[in-house]
């Protein structure tokens, strides 16, 4: 869960790792971008016995959690509820992860939690969507891309479909649209003075990712079978090629013009293979083509030939290979006049992590002047409201 305070600047991140969270990974992305720009992020961790003594517990697995702080809150006590909403009820934005039903489940339903803060924006991740047939269902993104049609039109021709990671619905399709959905729900409140609920399905989000790829099965660009198109591995000046020392090099010569460069740059002869562009029938002839001269030489010797060029093709970076050369990561966007915070550079390629408790106690301290002992307590490594009613 993750939560933001006044002026958008702090939001409060709850990953997920009990209550039957299935985005345990994709809100704190959707925070992480928050946090990078500025807003002050307080992560709701379970407790711990060591939470809050001089043995600090292990870091969770969340690697996302850089500008983060966190508490430990015990949300199956009645203090541990009622700390929880006293935070809810003085912030700017609630990240739920969970499955349908679970905030409901823990007396934190969020029409509830908004008439007691108006402006509360309640950002509610899900993998499938809250209603319909899968929504009781656990998944993960291959499954959101599966249900979505997108699944179907990636991977090769002689293979099964095969998606990428989990980079298209977990993060882009999850992370980054709740994100998107934050942001406008500010900027919607920044007019009207109101919060309000934001529904975000990554089975939506990758569908919407995928609206070009959906519309191009009607067009020549992608009106053939999976892996037998333009941008899915069946063209062959779009595509990866391995080089003599066994990395790659990656081509995505589409335009005519690109194309004589790739064709120059390999040493062929541009006229006879710019007539068998349109030919689908000639690309397993022009692939193997290519991939016998890409076999010639090492992928530094083809990065000579084309650097500056506008072959469109590119040396496949590794990501050691990127952290040796001491690459730098930097943030997404650029705002020339509210920059974020700067990926610092053992930041870069390293999570530590972060410790459940962690800098919390001094994030309520500067949102609200709460103190240990008045505000809140410590009750078997996790945070409660002092006399807080049986609920």
């Amino acid at each position: 869960m993750a939560l933001m305070t006044k002026q958008s600047r702090a939001a409060i991140d709850w990953p997920g790792e009990n209550h039957r969270a299935e985005t345990s990974t994709i809100a704190p992305f959707a925070s992480l971008l928050l946090a990078d720009y500025g807003a002050s992020v307080l992560r709701i961790d379970r407790p711990h016995p060591s939470a809050y003594s001089s043995f600090s517990p292990p870091p969770t697995t969340d690697l996302l959690t850089r500008h983060k702080s966190s508490i430990a809150v015990n949300l199956k006590s009645p203090g541990g509820v009622a700390l929880l909403k006293s935070i809810l009820y003085n912030v700017d934005v609630l990240l739920d992860p969970f499955r349908p039903g679970v905030l409901e489940s823990l007396s934190l339903s969020p029409d509830h939690l908004l008439e007691s803060n108006p402006r509360l924006i309640v950002a509610r991740l899900t993998g499938f969507r809250r209603h319909g047939p899968y929504s009781s269902m656990a998944g993960h993104d291959i499954n959101y891309l599966a249900v979505s049609g997108i699944l179907s039109q990636l991977g090769r021709a002689d293979g099964l479909p095969y998606p990428p990671a989990n980079i298209l619905a977990d993060f882009a399709g999850g992370g980054l649209m709740c994100a998107f959905g934050i942001l406008l729900a500010l900027f919607e409140r920044a007019k009207s003075g109101k919060g309000q609920i934001v529904e975000n399905s990554m089975v939506d989000g990758v569908s919407y990712l995928g609206s070009m790829m959906r519309y191009a099965r009607k067009s020549p660009l992608w009106d053939h079978p999976r892996g037998q198109n333009f941008l899915d591995g069946g063209c062959p000046w779009y595509d990866v090629y391995e080089c003599k020392d066994g990395r790659y090099m990656a081509v995505g010569a589409l335009e005519p013009q690109f194309f004589r460069k790739l064709v120059d740059g390999l040493g062929l002869d541009p006229e006879k293979l710019l007539a068998r562009q349109e030919n689908r029938a000639s690309w397993p002839d022009v692939r193997e083509l290519f991939r016998q001269r890409f076999r010639e030489r090492t992928r530094r010797e083809w990065e000579d030939v084309f650097d500056s060029s506008d072959a469109c093709c590119t040396p496949v970076m590794g990501q050691q290979e990127l952290e040796d050369a001491d690459y730098e990561q930097k943030l997404p966007v650029h705002l020339t006049g509210s920059p974020g915070l700067p990926i610092q550079a053992q930041e870069a390629w390293v999570s530590t992590g972060l410790i459940p408790g962690a800098g919390g106690v001094e994030t309520l301290n500067e949102w609200f002047g709460w103190n240990h002992g008045r505000d809140f307590k410590i009750v078997e490594g996790g945070l409660v409201k002092p006399h807080a009613s049986k609920l």
